[in-house]
């Protein structure tokens, strides 16, 4: 199986502090007739310690950029911009954000325990079960992500967005893509903020899948989306229509932001 040739290493993470995962995103809406991608800032705080509460901070920066339509047309039509998603702080153990209510920063008095997790909705307890050999991991990969929409690539690329997977899976991850079809290695890409990355790229389907990894740690660093075809609703080929950049850091507090 081809190696990626890198090797991914994990921050020193006290059991006081918290990790850091900020994701600067465009991605893609509706509206009608019309389609748009919108700038959108999320933030977590994720404790060292289970016993804490993580924080999300969720904010859309105002930007839009209108695919098919205007945004004229489109706020004649009734659109708003508080309709793409929701903004605001939201804690809760675990991760389990419940992005439609009122939340406040007070840990629940009796808190669920943690989730066994799966590749739709991964947990640390499910990053220790799998497997850190890469023939092995991606027989996993393939077996258990046999669908067209989420296949074995969109599945490794949904737990690594989390920023959790630790340093020897991260690296058993990689080399198990480059052993799937369509996916190869291109060097020297750069992400949405303008990191140079190594990129792994999925290249089969309707889109163009680029995972942007870090050539200094091998922390996951982001993704493009891309159209291969022309869309039915009138997008052309080449379109991109996600595109984010993810940085990783350890803070004191939950809240604080990396220097």
């Amino acid at each position: 199986m081809p190696d990626l040739a890198i090797e991914a290493s994990d921050r020193p993470l006290r059991p006081d502090q918290y990790l850091y995962v900020e994701t600067h995103a465009w991605w893609m809406g509706t509206f009608g007739r019309h389609t748009h991608l919108t700038e959108h800032r999320v933030r977590q705080w994720i404790p060292a310690r289970s016993d804490r509460v993580w924080l999300m901070e969720r904010e859309l920066t105002g930007a839009q950029k209108w695919l098919i339509g205007s945004a004229e047309q489109a706020a004649a039509d009734g659109f708003e911009l508080r309709d793409v998603g929701p903004v605001g702080r939201f804690v809760a153990p675990h991760g389990r954000f419940d992005l439609n209510g009122e939340q406040d920063e007070q840990p629940p008095c009796a808190p669920a325990p943690p989730r066994r997790g799966n590749w739709q909705s991964p947990t640390p307890a499910f990053f220790a079960d799998l497997p850190r050999d890469p023939e092995l991991l991606r027989k996993q990969l393939v077996d258990e992500n046999p669908g067209s929409w989420f296949g074995p690539f969109a599945a490794a690329v949904n737990v690594l967005r989390t920023g959790l997977v630790p340093a020897p899976l991260r690296t058993a991850l990689y080399a198990a893509l480059l052993g799937l079809p369509d996916v190869t290695r291109q060097d020297g890409v750069c992400n949405l903020d303008g990191q140079e990355c190594i990129a792994v790229v999925h290249d089969a389907g309707r889109t163009r899948t680029e995972l942007f990894i870090s050539p200094e740690d091998g922390q996951f660093a982001g993704e493009r989306d891309t159209l291969r075809a022309d869309s039915r609703f009138g997008l052309p080929a080449g379109t991109v229509i996600s595109t984010t950049a993810v940085t990783t850091a350890t803070v004191d507090e939950m809240g604080q932001r990396p220097a």
